[in-house]
């Protein structure tokens, strides 16, 4: 089975000013989508373009200006994802736990560890990890150990859904240790024993390496542990933020089927035998098409700015001193995310469906790939149960039931 090499490379201090890191985006999306079709045919992991996003210093551009960081918002970072995602939604997609890490640590960095992190993402570095474990009766239940071994610690166990982890320079596991009590330990992707194992077999989004991690006998030092809860209040908040990353990153695969499906009818398409236009882009059927794919686009795109401004207000309760407001404003972005996502999944999948009636037979060539935009969004949304999504939505408005808003996994 092959095994990834890390593929960290050295990090230049951040850029601190938002409008400057901002103002890179473009130019790194156009960088990235160079070849992404052909990378995902040959299955050649992205790192390249994980050099390049590093080289930009987007990676901290959650930190606030109070802790040395650009300060920018909640928007902001998902307009990234969504434009990265439309050069190639497996490197959007990949840098979910970084910034899942990053706003863990911006809402709660108390600590001289968390101090100590804060440098590193402000340094360049990017964050990776992997929690859940196949072959358990449930998602969500741990195997993995942390066992004490003189003055530090060993970690054991095989680790799935390792997604961007193969990119990163830092990693965090789960796992339980010797009182059985469920710890999280963070440690560097260098580490002896941490092995980042090529086997994500997924049709779609193949280039994120989202399979396993094997831990053998991983030395862990005490400062590198952690307790770890998903119901605490920033808990619940990045639960939400990871959830709305993954429908950014969709909305960058309709973002990226409507623009190649533009290009398709521009450079290669011919009217149907039948048609009345001399030519495919001349054809009232092939614009239809293209105008409900772009409204497709245009509504999912808003959809999810909408998602985002509701977490920017609940990241600026957290600064605030009123507990009941934070907890209105966490159920809100919550709701408003599943929501969202309800939506904008159906919205998703006709367009990139629909991309194929653009022309023939050739608009299913390989060499041009179309439909991995398909695959990935659908990748995307096996992630996390939509019907039950639209479920605790529908007993919210008739019953005002709040526990699976409230709960920190998937909402």
């Amino acid at each position: 089975m092959p095994i990834i090499a890390s593929s960290a490379v050295p990090s230049a201090p951040v850029e601190t000013d938002r409008a400057t890191l901002l103002a890179r985006i473009p130019d790194l999306a156009v960088q990235i989508a160079k070849g992404a079709a052909r990378r995902d045919l040959e299955r050649e992991l992205p790192h390249e373009a994980f050099r390049l996003f590093k080289e930009t210093g987007l990676g901290a551009l959650r930190i606030p200006t109070t802790l040395g960081g650009p300060g920018g918002s909640v928007l902001d970072y998902i307009e990234m994802i969504m434009a990265l995602g439309a050069a190639d939604s497996n490197v959007a997609h990949a840098l979910r736990s970084h910034f899942n890490f990053t706003e863990a640590l911006l809402l709660n960095p108390n600590s001289a560890v968390d101090r100590t992190q804060l440098a590193r993402v402000l340094g360049g570095k990017l964050f990776g990890g992997a929690h859940t474990e196949q072959g358990t009766k449930r998602p969500g239940e741990v195997t993995t150990r942390l066992t004490k071994s003189g003055e530090s610690y060993r970690l054991n166990g095989r680790k799935w859904y390792a997604t961007g982890t193969a990119f990163a320079d830092f990693a965090s596991f789960s796992a339980k240790n010797d009182e059985d009590q469920l710890v999280s330990v963070l440690l560097p992707v260098d580490r002896k024993g941490i092995a980042i194992l090529d086997d994500w077999d997924g049709m779609g989004q193949r280039l994120t390496a989202s399979g396993g991690v094997l831990l053998e006998d991983v030395e862990v030092l005490p400062h590198e542990i952690s307790t770890r809860g998903l119901n605490t209040l920033v808990g619940r908040h990045t639960s939400t933020l990871r959830q709305l990353h993954l429908a950014a990153s969709m909305a960058g695969a309709v973002r990226g089927a409507l623009s190649e499906g533009t290009e398709y009818v521009r450079r290669q398409a011919r009217s149907a035998a039948h048609s009345a236009a001399e030519t495919a882009d001349a054809d009232p059927f092939v614009q239809k098409i293209l105008g409900e794919i772009a409204a497709g686009s245009f509504a999912v795109d808003t959809l999810i700015r909408e998602s985002a401004r509701a977490l920017d207000r609940t990241a600026a309760a957290f600064a605030g001193d009123d507990p009941q407001a934070l907890e209105a404003a966490l159920v809100e972005s919550a709701l408003t995310t599943a929501r969202t996502q309800i939506v904008a999944s159906q919205l998703a999948l006709a367009a990139a469906t629909n991309v194929f009636e653009l022309g023939g037979g050739s608009v299913t060539s390989r060499h041009l790939n179309l439909d991995r935009h398909w695959r990935n969004i659908r990748t995307v949304l096996n992630h996390n149960p939509l019907l039950h999504k639209a479920r605790v939505v529908g007993d919210y408005y008739i019953n005002g039931t709040t526990t699976h808003l409230e709960e920190g996994k998937v909402f």
